[in-house]
């Protein structure tokens, strides 16, 4: 009698991330709001890459997507790849945000959870303290907010950024 039984893949190739929070930001969206206190208007685009294994979001600042620049070399303010996909074994998300400011910044890994039915908040523990990325869906106004909140030397919280990312038309 063979004891040979079909092997359930956890995560790998076969195994599809599907996401029905993370489908409704599948789109092009306008972000505006406030980082560092600064006002900013960015343009984000979002879409399944990689076999349907990472949502991968796109954000770049809007003077660079105006002049033309999108899926070529930029000058741009703020521009940032990131790839979100889902650790079945951990049950955690986990995001990947490459951006602007080079590998240093870029090597944290950030891993997230769901926060009730329509918010993932991501958390990073960079070496100069965590960082919370929260992204929150509000179905009623149809919109995306996402906040950043960050850890200072003070053991405070504070507000980073606040974004709020409508359907480009």
């Amino acid at each position: 009698m063979s004891t040979d039984h079909p092997k359930l893949e956890v995560d790998g190739e076969h195994h599809i991330f599907q996401d029905k929070l993370l489908e409704g930001l599948v789109g092009n969206w306008k972000v505006t709001g406030r980082i560092a206190g600064q006002q900013f208007e960015q343009y984000c685009d979002a879409d399944w890459v990689l076999n349907h294994q990472f949502l991968r979001v796109h954000f770049i600042d809007s003077a660079a997507r105006n002049r033309g620049s999108m899926g070529t070399p930029s000058n741009a303010e703020y521009e940032a790849m990131v790839f979100i996909g889902y650790d079945n074994m951990s049950e955690r998300y986990v995001v990947h945000w490459i951006d602007i400011f080079g590998g240093r910044f870029s090597e944290t890994l950030g891993y997230g959870t769901l926060q009730g039915q329509d918010s993932i908040r991501f958390v990073f523990e960079y070496p100069t303290g965590p960082l919370h990325n929260t992204f929150t869906w509000n179905s009623k106004n149809r919109i995306w907010s996402i906040q950043i909140r960050q850890k200072g030397e003070n053991g405070k919280w504070t507000v980073f950024a606040d974004e709020i990312l409508q359907k480009a038309k």
